[in-house]
C-alpha cells in the first residue's frame, strides 16, 4: 500500500520495514505477533526502547508506522480495533541542526582539491553539488546524467515523494562536473550489463549493485576530507553540508521560502528549524543599525 498508493521512496518503505520489524521482535517474547499485538503489548515495547536507550525521536517514529499499520489493517479488515489509538510517542524536544562554520566547509573544498588524480576531481565533483544544490545524499550519488537541465546551469532532481525541483549550480560547481566527465569512464565496470546499468548515472560505481555511488562510499569520501582538512570526523556527515547549506544561504541573505524550494521540502514549517539563523542576524541587525542602539 505504501508503495503502491502512496508512492513511498525505497528510503521510506525500508525505514516502515525496520521500524516493525523492530516493534515485532520486541512483543514476540509476549507470545503473540504484530499483527495481534494488544495496546499492553505495545506499551511494553515502548518502555522496552528507553530502557534499551533508544532516543525519543526513535520510539516515536515506530509508534508512527505501527499506528499506520493498525489504520491499515482497519481500513483491510484485518483487526476490529487499533492498539495504537490511545498510545502517544515519548516528549521529544527538536534540536538545532549540527552545522560546519564556512571556514570548516573552506576546508573541506580545499582538502577535495589537493586529492589527485581521477578520484579527486570525482570528489570536488561531488562536494560541489552537494554544497552549491544542498542535496540530500541519496539523490546526489543517485544524479543520473540527463538531471543537467537549461544548458547545464541546472540540475534536476528528483526528491522525496517523487516531488521534483530545479537546483542551480555555481559556476565553481559546473566546472567540477565538466572536469570529473573527462575521466569519469574509467569508473564504469568492465562487465556490459553492469556498465550499461552504471553508465547512466554522473557518478557511476563499479562495485554497487545499483550502479552508482552508494551512500555509505559518499560518507566514507567525506571522513577522508574532514580527516584531511583537520576536522572532528564524528561532526560532519552528507546531511551536517546540508544544513550548512540552508544556514549559510539564510546568513547571508536568502529568505526562507527560498530555502525551502532549494532543499525541496514540501512543507516550510520543516524549513523554519534554520530561523535561528534569521534570529540571530535580525538581532545583530538590530543591535547595529538601530537608532536606539547607538546611544
Amino acid at each position: 500500500m505504501m508503495a503502491a498508493e502512496r508512492g513511498a521512496a525505497l528510503n521510506t518503505l525500508d525505514a516502515y520495514r525496520r521500524d516493525l520489524e523492530d516493534l515485532s521482535a520486541r512483543i514476540a517474547p509476549r507470545g503473540r505477533d504484530l499483527q495481534d499485538a494488544t495496546t499492553p503489548d505495545l506499551e511494553a515495547a515502548l518502555t522496552g526502547m528507553a530502557r534499551d536507550g533508544l532516543s525519543s525521536a526513535t520510539a516515536a517514529r515506530r509508534l508512527s508506522a505501527a499506528k499506520r499499520f493498525y489504520r491499515f489493517l482497519l481500513s483491510e479488515g484485518l483487526r476490529e480495533d487499533d492498539p495504537s489509538a490511545r498510545l502517544s510517542g515519548p516528549k521529544k524536544g527538536r534540536p538545532l541542526p549540527k552545522i560546519l562554520s564556512e571556514a570548516d566547509v573552506d576546508a573541506l573544498f580545499r582538502a577535495a582539491a589537493d586529492r589527485p588524480g581521477a578520484s579527486g576531481l570525482r570528489d570536488r565533483a561531488l562536494m560541489e553539488i552537494l554544497y552549491a544544490a544542498g542535496l540530500r545524499v541519496s539523490e546526489l550519488v543517485s544524479l543520473p546524467l540527463a538531471a543537467f537541465a537549461r544548458a547545464e546551469q541546472c540540475i534536476h532532481v528528483t526528491g522525496k515523494g517523487g516531488r521534483e525541483r530545479l537546483a542551480p549550480l555555481t559556476e565553481a560547481a559546473l566546472e567540477a562536473v565538466a572536469a570529473w566527465r573527462e575521466v569519469r569512464d574509467g569508473f564504469l565496470p568492465a562487465n556490459p550489463a553492469k556498465r550499461a546499468k552504471a553508465s547512466r548515472f554522473l557518478f557511476p560505481s563499479k562495485t554497487s549493485a545499483s550502479g552508482h555511488l552508494t551512500r555509505e562510499q559518499f560518507a566514507r569520501i567525506l571522513t577522508d576530507l574532514a580527516s584531511a582538512a583537520g576536522l572532528d570526523t564524528s561532526k560532519v556527515s552528507p546531511h551536517v553540508l546540508r544544513h550548512a547549506f540552508a544556514t549559510h544561504l539564510l546568513a547571508n541573505g536568502a529568505d526562507l521560502r527560498t530555502v525551502q524550494t532549494l532543499l525541496g521540502h514540501a512543507d516550510v514549517s520543516t524549513t523554519q528549524i534554520y530561523t535561528h539563523v534569521l534570529e540571530e542576524r535580525l538581532r545583530t541587525l538590530v543591535e547595529t543599525a538601530h537608532p536606539l542602539a547607538k546611544r
